[in-house]
C-alpha cells in the first residue's frame, strides 16, 4: 500500500462533488500498472479507457474510486484537493519508505542513462541520474531530508514549471538497491521500463569497474 500512496502523491487526485460524493482518481497510460494498483487497494471499480488526449501519444486509463473512508484517510495523512503545489511528504514509516519512493518515482520521476555530448566537448560522457519532480518544493525538501542518510544529498532546483530533486550516479545506484529491495522483486509493484533502465545502468557500471 505504501507504493500506492507514493504513486498517489505524485500522480493522483482527490475531489468532493457538490453533492458530497468523495472520489480519488488515478489517470495513467499504463493499464497493467493501474490493474496492480486496483488490486492493491482491493477496488472493484471499473478501469475506463479515456482515449488519446491532446499532447499524448498513448491512451490514458482512469481508475476512479468513490470512497469517503479512503478520502478521509488521505486527509488525515495531510492530503487535500488541489494538492499539487502544497503537498508534503506523508508520515510514512521508515520500513515502507522504499516502496513509497518507488511509487513516487513511477508517478512523477525518471531515470536517465546514456551517453551525451556536453557543450563545447568533442567526446561523449556517460550520464546516470535519477530525478523526482513536483509542483511542491516542500515535498521535495521533505524527501531530500528523508533520503539524506540513505543515499546522500540530492540537488533541488526549479526548472520549467516545477521543482526537481536530482541524484547522480553513485546515489542512483543506492536508490536502485533501496527502492527495488536489492533485486528481490516478488510481490512488488513497479514500472518495468524504469527498472530496466536501472538494470542497464548498474550492469554497465559493473562491466566497467568489476
Amino acid at each position: 500500500m505504501a507504493y500506492v500512496l507514493g504513486f498517489f502523491t505524485a500522480d493522483g487526485s482527490m475531489y468532493k462533488t457538490s453533492r458530497g460524493t468523495h472520489f480519488i482518481e488515478f489517470q495513467i497510460t499504463d493499464r497493467k500498472l493501474l490493474l496492480q494498483i486496483q488490486d492493491a487497494i482491493g477496488s472493484n471499480h471499473k478501469i475506463t479507457d479515456r482515449g488519446v488526449r491532446e499532447n499524448h501519444q498513448k491512451k490514458i486509463y482512469r481508475l476512479q474510486i468513490g470512497s469517503k473512508a479512503i478520502f478521509e484517510s488521505l486527509v488525515d495523512l495531510g492530503f487535500m484537493q488541489n494538492k499539487t503545489k502544497v503537498v508534503r511528504l506523508p508520515p510514512v514509516p521508515q520500513e515502507y519508505l522504499c516502496d513509497f519512493l518507488r511509487g513516487y518515482l513511477d508517478g512523477d520521476g525518471n531515470v536517465m542513462f546514456g551517453y551525451y555530448r556536453k557543450p563545447g566537448r568533442n567526446y561523449l560522457s556517460k550520464c546516470f541520474a535519477t530525478r523526482f519532480t513536483s509542483g511542491s518544493r516542500l515535498l521535495l525538501e521533505d524527501l531530500k531530508g528523508a533520503l539524506s542518510r540513505i543515499v546522500g544529498n540530492g540537488s533541488l532546483y526549479f526548472s520549467g514549471r516545477g521543482w526537481r530533486l536530482s541524484y547522480g550516479s553513485d546515489a542512483s545506484k543506492k536508490l536502485c538497491q533501496f527502492m527495488y529491495h536489492s533485486g528481490k522483486l516478488d510481490g512488488l509493484i513497479y514500472l518495468e521500463r524504469k527498472y530496466k533502465i536501472f538494470q542497464r545502468a548498474t550492469n554497465a557500471v559493473v562491466a566497467q569497474f568489476g
